[in-house]
């Protein structure tokens, strides 16, 4: 297994750094993830990749204790957010999920108006002020690269985008609680390839002021939108470096049969 050193935090570039230690985890009697060790670097894309059932969407969902919400769940080791383990006992979970944002394979807009999704967070979060509202709610749809597209639209039902359009206002709703770290599961997976390309598009953008991790089954996708690529394998993580490293003289023999579709 191939991993990196740790992430140095002595400076606000740093701000949104994962890191796993040792990091196993089980549904019940069944492990997902065997010991995975991995430094994610802020302000890059994370392409998680590996056939189906090998253990990414689990280590996708542990980095912002999504998998809690399963009975029967247990871990061994640590996942940590800008060095400090988000298994503390003082944390709060609920401000762990602000500041790792989350967006899902299938698009999942609330059935209410544009404005409404993307002011969800903010308003259960305490923001009540329709000035400062209106700022989030713009703000977060430029960040996504959709205002253009809603602004004259925005107390309409986010049901009545197409899918592409709804899977960028969720991505806006995730950024208007201003998170550190983005994940993305599969998001693009159900999408025309216009759409495709809008996604990959916004992930260059946003890559500059958050970290990205995203899961993806489409290699080519991997190697066009990341900076970095995990190969995940029957829950082990075979190899981690630089997409380009990956893709072109992989250190590993599984991940080379994976990358040139021998297997999975």
């Amino acid at each position: 297994m191939t991993a990196v050193a740790p992430v140095r935090r002595k400076t606000i570039d740093a701000i949104g750094s994962i890191e796993a230690r040792d990091f196993s985890f089980w549904y019940g009697k069944k492990q997902a993830l065997k010991e995975i060790s991995l430094a994610v670097q802020p302000r890059s894309v994370t392409a998680l990749i590996g056939p189906s059932g090998c253990g990414k969407s689990t280590f996708l969902r542990s980095i912002n204790r999504l998998n809690d919400l399963i009975p029967g769940i247990r871990h061994e080791g640590d996942l940590c957010l800008d060095g400090n383990s988000i298994y503390d006992a003082a944390l709060d979970v609920v401000a762990l999920r602000q500041r790792v944002g989350m967006v899902f394979q299938r698009w999942n807009p609330f059935p209410k108006s544009i404005y409404e999704n993307v002011a969800y967070g903010p308003r259960i979060n305490g923001v009540d002020s329709r000035g400062s509202l209106d700022e989030i709610v713009e703000r977060s749809l430029r960040r996504a690269a959709i205002w253009e597209e809603v602004k004259d639209r925005l107390r309409s039902s986010a049901l009545g985008l197409s899918g592409g359009q709804q899977q960028r206002v969720c991505i806006a709703r995730a950024l208007a609680n201003q998170p550190e770290v983005l994940l993305l599961d599969e998001p693009a997976s159900a999408l025309d390839p216009s759409s495709t390309q809008r996604i990959e598009e916004l992930l260059y953008e946003l890559k500059k002021e958050l970290t990205i991790i995203i899961v993806t089954h489409n290699l080519q996708q991997a190697a066009r939108a990341s900076d970095y690529t995990a190969f995940f394998f029957t829950g082990e993580l075979v190899e981690f470096g630089q997409t380009e490293q990956i893709f072109t003289s992989p250190r590993e023999e599984r991940t080379d049969a994976y990358i040139t579709g021998r297997f999975g």
